[in-house]
């Protein structure tokens, strides 16, 4: 602006001088650039001016240019009287044009009435069009650079995920529970509907989310993550969404926020139960309109990215809490999957130490083949309240630590107090294979004196189900009284045989 104000200076009289650009989203033409001495409450820069009703709409639409000698008498427009009353007398307004196309406007306001003749309209054209082609550069050269940013976060996503360890053949194991879920996941993957993984902190969500992604058909964008508890409150807007430069203290340039890195592909939203509310309210919005603006702009952005939301905590006591809104829960769970603890998968236990201890052995240059029976007996009866996280962790220090080709796990590694199950969960499964001297040691214990493991879960849930009336989900329903999910409640009936019509209501 200063320069082309300096171009005019002393060729054409002008005590105000501004350029507008169009903004197609709102049909509008917002005042990019002015001398700013002649700023004013309405006539500022970003200040969106009507089309159809103003002196830059005029010649935008008409592709010539308007002059107005004396705007007392010749006013049309609501931004000509405006610039009337500020004590503006004439104005010479000239569109940019690039490929026979408007993109904005040039224009001069002078104080002084009849100021302005067709010819000075001629010059200022030409003037104009010299502008227009800096205009479209500069935009030209803004979007390379967007784009160009875009690209480089992209690809230090895609960096991560081929440093990351993690992989969907890391899911180790092959009991029942684990089966069920990675079937679900299979069928799930190819669709690209809404996903929530529920499970307890270390069960491995984020291997399942990037399993869905790997098996859809956006597996050649970015799955791009973002840990929602481990950004504070005000940054995490800014995080989803970017922001402008300028937007706040600090924005020192543009922010590309993660759903416009994840267009195209998948955006991984962990912990998703600890975003704020205010925050929850624009993501709902993005969910449902597919579109947002960054923070400190109007320029919306519209994306294409499919949600994987997951939690640790039970959300329908977060919306009871208020902490949590039921809409966007609705939304979110469209498809849910719950992943099991590791005390419920324990025939899975010996599959993953092996896994471990080859991934450490191997990292560390250790030569270490097997592990000593005592170990995995205690590795098998520890309730794991860390889940996979906490046996890796404990492998990896038992290997930092070994001194010979077999592992041992030293008992003070894990609690003592082993931490408390969740209620109405089943006991832990039975090793897949038991030592004689094991054997010999329980054979005191009649075998008549216990009911089996089987038995002693369905009387469990039947006795939830009278408590309840047979009522399964709610509030005051037999999933409830047993801590479980209602799928997961109906799952288990049906493989033990319970009939749920017995215990109906109704």
């Amino acid at each position: 602006m200063r320069a082309v104000c300096a171009a005019l200076n002393g060729v054409l009289p002008f005590s105000r001088s501004a350029i507008t650009l169009y903004v197609p989203e709102r049909d509008t033409l917002r005042i990019f650039a002015q001398n700013d001495e002649y700023a004013s409450e309405f006539f500022s820069v970003g200040r969106e001016l009507d089309r159809r009703d103003s002196h830059a709409g005029w010649a935008f639409d008409h592709q010539r240019p308007l002059i107005r000698r004396n705007l007392d008498v010749e006013s049309e427009s609501s931004t000509e009287r405006l610039l009337a009353e500020q004590g503006v007398r004439s104005i010479c307004v000239a569109p940019l044009i690039v490929a026979g196309k408007s993109i904005g406007t040039l224009n001069l306001a002078s104080n002084k009435a009849d100021e302005y003749s067709n010819a000075d309209g001629e010059l200022l054209q030409e003037v104009a069009n010299q502008v227009a082609l800096a205009v479209e550069n500069m935009k030209v050269y803004e979007e390379i650079r967007s784009l160009q940013a875009k690209l480089e976060k992209e690809n230090v996503y895609l960096r991560e995920e081929i440093r990351s360890e993690h992989n969907f053949r890391e899911i180790v194991g092959s009991s029942a529970a684990l089966r069920e879920v990675l079937e679900k996941t299979e069928r799930v993957a190819p669709l690209d509907s809404t996903v929530l993984i529920y499970g307890e902190t270390g069960t491995g969500k984020e291997l399942i989310a990037r399993a869905i992604h790997d098996r859809s058909t956006r597996k050649n964008r970015p799955l791009v993550k973002l840990n929602c508890s481990a950004i504070s409150a005000g940054l995490v807007e800014s995080e989803l969404f970017g922001h402008k430069r300028g937007a706040f203290t600090g924005a020192l340039e543009r922010h590309i926020g993660r759903f416009e890195l994840a267009d195209g592909g998948t955006l991984f939203l962990d912990e998703v139960s600890e975003l704020p509310l205010e925050t929850q309210v624009k993501l709902l919005r993005v969910l449902q309109e597919r579109e947002f603006e960054p923070v400190g702009s109007n320029k919306t952005i519209r994306v294409d990215v499919r949600i994987i939301a997951a939690t640790n905590r039970n959300l329908e006591e977060c919306i009871a809490a208020g902490r949590f809104r039921s809409d966007l829960f609705y939304r979110l769970n469209v498809f849910p999957l719950e992943l099991p603890p590791l005390r419920i998968r324990r025939s899975d236990i010996p599959q993953l130490v092996s896994f471990f201890l080859q991934r450490f052995a191997n990292k560390f240059g250790r030569k270490i083949d097997a592990t000593q029976r005592d170990t995995m007996d205690l590795l098998m009866d520890y309730p794991w309240p860390g889940n996979i996280r906490e046996l890796q962790n404990v492998i990896e220090r038992a290997v930092v630590l070994a001194s010979g080709p077999v592992l041992a796990v030293d008992p003070a590694f894990l609690p003592k107090t082993p931490a408390v199950a969740d209620p109405g969960q089943p006991s832990p499964a039975p090793r897949p294979s038991e030592e004689p001297r094991v054997i010999e040691n329980r054979a005191k214990f009649s075998a008549t004196s216990f009911l089996s493991l089987e038995q002693m879960e369905r009387n469990h849930i039947l006795a939830a189900l009278d408590r309840s009336g047979g009522v399964i989900d709610g509030p005051k329903g037999a999933a409830r009284i047993l801590n479980l999910h209602a799928n997961t409640l109906r799952s288990k009936m049906s493989k033990l045989g319970i009939d749920r019509r017995r215990h109906d209501i109704s």
